[in-house]
């Protein structure tokens, strides 16, 4: 996996940048969720009837809410959860699909990718078929959707400074393919050291393969969700986030200030810890639909 793809580049400086791309790096996260994946489990799944509150769902697992960033396959669980939760669903009649199988994978698999989906499937599971059309489909409005929207403003700035310092990698759950044709779109591709995507594992387990390679103190992970701050910090690396709703103060805030902190080992304690609390403010952990009926 990771540890294999990356054992034949070499760093290039002592510092390494970590960088996610939906969201952070690009504002892309609305039109993908709402536009792409959303109306995609909708179909797939055949859940028109229950739509308004698959959405609400959706918007808060996936951009609203202390989930934001986990990988689509977790999320659609975590989706029908809530769906099966709603007493609105209830009221409807209506039966959810039963996943079972696809909860049982989800607890086993070392790697969550349409190609792990797909030889599972092959066993002759209709559900993982499902899920596996599912995601395709999600892979094709993207493509068809998604395009011409570029970087925030201070990522372009923000890279090249960083690049000559720090090596730069991409650490995204999102396919190689689309994070190598939205990166090349914009022309950010040329300072990027390392794509580490969805098909090289979790975000966690790129930043280990990439960790050997560089000084203790010396990794900066750049992210826009709970789990980007949780893969840092489980690998000893530091973390920068970009708020959500608030990604262009956030980048000129990094280059106000946070850019010139890591590059010079300043960053770590209380500065990193200023920017998490304001962060973690951002991201709720109770769907709105549960805090309406407690007011």
């Amino acid at each position: 996996m990771a540890e294999e793809l990356f054992t034949e580049i070499a760093p290039q400086h002592d510092a390494l940048v970590c960088i996610d791309s939906d969201g952070c790096a690009f504002d892309v996260m609305d039109i993908k969720h709402q536009e792409c994946f959303c109306p995609a489990t909708i179909q797939v799944w055949g859940l028109q009837p229950i739509s308004r509150y698959v959405r609400q769902a959706w918007d808060y697992g996936n951009l609203f809410s202390v989930y934001r960033g986990v990988s689509r396959f977790i999320e659609l669980a975590m989706v029908f959860d809530w769906l099966a939760e709603r007493e609105e669903v209830r009221k409807l009649g209506f039966k959810l699909p039963n996943i079972d199988s696809y909860r049982a994978w989800l607890k086993t698999t070392p790697t969550m990718s349409n190609d792990a989906v797909r030889k599972e499937a092959e066993k002759g599971d209709p559900v993982m078929q499902r899920v596996l059309d599912w995601s395709l489909e999600c892979n094709r409005r993207i493509a068809e959707m998604v395009h011409g929207i570029p970087p925030f403003p201070g990522v372009c700035e923000s890279l090249q400074l960083l690049s000559g310092h720090a090596d730069i990698a991409i650490v995204s759950a999102t396919a190689r393919e689309a994070l190598r044709r939205e990166w090349a779109e914009h022309g950010l591709i040329q300072y990027v050291r390392y794509v580490c995507a969805q098909e090289d594992g979790s975000k966690k387990d790129c930043i280990r393969a990439l960790s050997p390679k560089y000084p203790h103190g010396r990794i900066l992970m750049i992210g826009d969700a709970p789990g980007d701050q949780a893969a840092a910090h489980s690998n000893g690396a530091l973390f920068y986030p970009i708020r959500p709703a608030d990604e262009v103060t956030s980048w000129q805030e990094f280059l106000d200030d946070g850019l010139d902190r890591f590059l010079s080992g300043r960053y770590a304690g209380d500065a990193e810890a200023s920017y998490i609390r304001r962060f973690s403010a951002c991201l709720p952990d109770i769907p709105p639909w549960k805090t309406s009926k407690q007011a």
